[in-house]
């Protein structure tokens, strides 16, 4: 079937599908966590191969859709930064050839948001778009998710809740569509994917119009209390997966 690949049944697409609708929802709502959860769906279901290049696909057309309905709110000049950063950050992760250990990066990245979360963010935080660029894009070659990473960034310039959701979206943009020009350059074959790529990302294209229905309904307090609860989450699942990785 043209919208069921050979590596996944009927059943399994349905589900990604789902999931591809509730990732972008929450994502809309929240600014944040539906990458996540639909990477960790995906990486029970698909091949891991395919997990990260595919995974990266879904997310650029989730993220460049939830932009575009709030392109007005969108912070340009860290973007424009950012998407420098990018460029060399894929570069580089491309050019690796041994993988980073997963669960480094997540117990890394948890405790890192974590800490955020409950503290002021660093001065050098806000001011250092270029270099959050490079570090989210590279490490997201090797682990796909790098959201809460670059939510933290985003959280820092202190904006409002649509800004947020609208700059946050548009600095995925960038580092999704750099990964998948390198994974394609790295001989990825996306051809056999375009049908179940369609489906997901049609699924997210009305998660995301129903989060923003959400999102005009919330105070700019709201959301970035939400936002809170929804990081440490996250965070905490990240850490928690990183060491039974260690353990195991």
């Amino acid at each position: 079937m043209y919208f069921v690949p050979d590596a996944l049944g009927p059943v399994s697409v349905s589900i990604l599908v789902g999931f591809s609708f509730l990732g972008s929802f929450i994502t809309m709502a929240l600014g944040i966590g539906g990458g996540v959860l639909l990477l960790a769906v995906m990486a029970s279901l698909m091949p891991a191969v395919a997990l990260i290049p595919i995974h990266g696909v879904i997310q650029l057309g989730s993220n460049a859709f939830r932009s575009a309905t709030l392109i007005t709110h969108v912070s340009w000049p860290p973007v424009m930064w950012f998407s420098l950063g990018t460029l060399l950050g894929v570069a580089l992760g491309g050019m690796v050839v041994v993988q980073l250990p997963v669960a480094f990066v997540q117990i890394s990245i948890g405790t890192f948001v974590i800490w955020n979360v409950f503290s002021k963010p660093p001065n050098w935080l806000s001011n250092a778009p270029a270099i959050i660029g490079v570090i989210s894009s590279f490490l997201t070659m090797f682990f796909g998710a790098t959201g809460p990473f670059v939510a933290n960034f985003t959280k820092s310039l202190n904006l409002t809740r649509h800004q947020h959701v609208a700059t946050h979206g548009m600095l995925m943009t960038a580092q999704h569509s750099f990964k998948i020009i390198a994974f394609a350059a790295l001989g990825f074959s996306f051809s056999d994917w375009i049908g179940f790529l369609i489906l997901m990302i049609s699924a997210g294209f009305a998660g995301t119009l129903l989060g923003k229905v959400v999102l005009n309904r919330m105070t700019d307090f709201g959301f970035k209390r939400a936002l809170n609860v929804v990081l440490v989450v996250i965070s905490l699942r990240l850490i928690y997966t990183g060491v039974s990785g260690l353990w195991s």
